[in-house]
């Protein structure tokens, strides 16, 4: 299978044009035209990452979060991300990130699932897709929100989104004993979409990235927010697209990076 067969499924489900004008995604680095016989899906290309893939003979490596965001006017081993590249193009391997339309298409969708939201909608629209079969426009952007039937604990709340999510712990702003029912929810930084979940009329914000300021200023607001880390909520996009990958290219191997928190609480 052909570097630029699988971007083509993958564009097909996950259009680039669905990423925020600010992004970069797609084919980031290599070639269009390469064999590949396995995958590799990470969120991040790290180092470690880098260097897994190599050792693991990977033909090209899927990630979420793009290794290049601006121009770059040198690439050479005295810069971490031009290292990696060098790295990534001296083994021969494609490069390809899928950042905000995967997040548009995906992301809070699969989060809000696994946190047993309902009666869905989107948090921060960003535009309207048209549905091929109906022909009938939808809206599509960053984040959800939705609610549970039954009132939980803001404390309950936090145990259910380190359960969803496989978090050791979460930050909190808010009082724990108060009641929250509707829950807006934006994966990776959701300083962002504030406005919009106070618009929205949410109990609680579900997101990572959050500073002293942004988190007192929404409790003032009588909105609680709960970071569970940029990682803590985005690291289920591995398991995600490695399942979808090896559905749509049964006779590619997918493998994936192991789930490893960036940071640790001590």
């Amino acid at each position: 299978m052909l570097c630029k067969e699988i971007m083509e499924k993958i564009e097909n489900v996950y259009p680039k044009d669905a990423a925020l004008s600010w992004d970069n995604v797609g084919l980031l680095a290599g070639r269009d035209d390469k064999e590949v016989r396995k995958i590799y899906v990470a969120l991040d290309a790290t180092d470690e990452v880098v260097e897994d893939v190599i050792c693991q003979k990977a033909d090209m490596l899927v990630t979420h979060h793009p290794l290049i965001f601006g121009g770059m006017k040198q690439i050479n081993n005295r810069d971490f991300i031009g290292r990696r590249l060098l790295q990534l193009l001296g083994n021969d391997i494609s490069y390809y990130a899928m950042h905000t339309n995967y997040d548009v298409c995906r992301m809070a969708e699969l989060a809000g699932n696994l946190l047993g939201l309902n009666d869905t909608e989107v948090l921060d629209v960003t535009g309207m897709r048209i549905q091929p079969e109906t022909g009938e426009e939808y809206p599509e952007g960053i984040g959800e929100i939705g609610s549970w039937q039954k009132p939980v604990t803001l404390k309950e709340c936090c145990d259910k989104v380190k359960k969803a999510y496989g978090v050791p712990q979460v930050k909190v702003f808010g009082d724990l004993a108060q009641q929250v029912s509707r829950i807006a929810l934006c994966p990776g930084s959701g300083k962002s979409v504030i406005t919009q979940s106070l618009a929205k009329k949410a109990d609680v914000l579900i997101t990572g990235d959050i500073g002293h300021h942004e988190g007192i200023d929404a409790v003032a607001q009588e909105l609680a927010i709960i970071d569970a880390g940029h990682y803590g909520v985005e690291h289920i996009f591995i398991e995600d697209m490695k399942n979808y990958l090896q559905e749509a290219f049964p006779q590619t191997a997918v493998i994936s990076a192991a789930i490893h928190h960036p940071f640790t609480v001590v």
